[in-house]
């Protein structure tokens, strides 16, 4: 008998063992553990060894408070000028308060991705086609805004919002495209124009610089001819002022010059000339020292 107890002690010891054993957690890093009691809320445990009342008890929801990522299926939206596109959002989010997280919304995922499509759809219908494609900012911020404000009751921080992808319909994105190849070719002929205009002007400006070179050369050399004939005649002068004065000095009479002007056509000759055609004075003057030669011959 006394054994008998003694195995009923040692199985009860061993089940509250198992028991107590079952009803330990651990609780890892970013982690927290909502706990209920008798079915409603007792308290949240946090990073730690905790330990609940078996079969009273219970772990209703193990939350992860890492930064989770959110990638909805593109949404069908309307822009302002009636114009359908798909747009997919991506949505960082990171969870604050487990309790709320909890008890706030049946299914906080499906609500923040029903939140997030009736926003953005609110937010594009207020903007135009080309106000969409160029304000991807401006849709992230305000998304991120009234994301964060509505999902605060659920405990859910809303860190950032991004747009990943706006695909307008077939027809705009066509019209887009030719739109950017006429816009390149534009550019391109305002590049080529731009360099033949440049071209053109470098050309003209070495032509200029070249005829002034040239004519800068020309009036040099009709200065320097000119200077030139100006001192040969300048030296004509002075040599004929030199004769002049020469004359002058030693008296000679008009039959003197005539009788070197005879001289000096002689030296013209040189031998050479047939015929030479003397002034009639000089002729009178070689008539006269004719004359005389025949006097002094008597």
């Amino acid at each position: 008998m006394h054994n008998m107890f003694l195995y009923i002690g040692i199985a009860l010891f061993i089940f509250l063992l198992v028991v107590i054993i079952k009803n330990i957690r651990i609780v890892p890093q970013s982690q927290a553990f909502i706990i209920e009691r008798l079915g409603g809320y007792l308290t949240t445990w946090s990073v730690g060894l905790h330990v609940k009342v078996p079969l009273i008890d219970r772990v209703a929801n193990k939350v992860s408070l890492k930064e989770k990522v959110l990638d909805f299926q593109p949404q069908p939206v309307i822009t302002k000028d009636n114009v359908t596109m798909m747009i997919d959002t991506v949505i960082y989010f990171q969870i604050t308060d487990p309790k709320l997280y909890t008890y706030g919304v049946e299914n906080p995922m499906n609500a923040i991705e029903n939140l997030s499509a009736t926003t953005l759809r609110n937010i594009i219908g207020e903007l135009e086609l080309d106000g969409t494609l160029t304000s991807r900012d401006v849709i992230n911020t305000r998304m991120r805004s009234i994301l964060d404000e509505a999902t605060d009751p659920w405990g859910i921080k809303v860190n950032r919002v991004e747009v990943k992808n706006i695909l307008p319909p077939e027809g705009i994105r066509e019209a887009m495209e030719k739109q950017m190849r006429a816009e390149r070719e534009r550019r391109e002929a305002i590049l080529i124009a731009e360099g033949e205009k440049q071209s053109a002007i470098l050309v003209a400006e070495g032509k200029k610089a070249a005829m002034i070179l040239e004519a800068e050369a020309e009036k040099e050399a009709a200065i320097r001819k000119a200077e030139g004939e100006a001192e040969a005649i300048l030296a004509v002068q002075e040599a004929t002022a030199v004769g002049l004065s020469k004359i002058k000095a030693i008296q000679a009479d008009e039959n003197l010059i005539k009788l070197r002007s005879l001289d000096a056509f002689e030296i013209a000759a040189n031998g050479q000339a047939t015929k030479i055609i003397i002034p009639s004075d000089i002729q009178n003057m070689a008539g006269i020292f004719t004359s005389a030669s025949e006097l002094l011959k008597k």
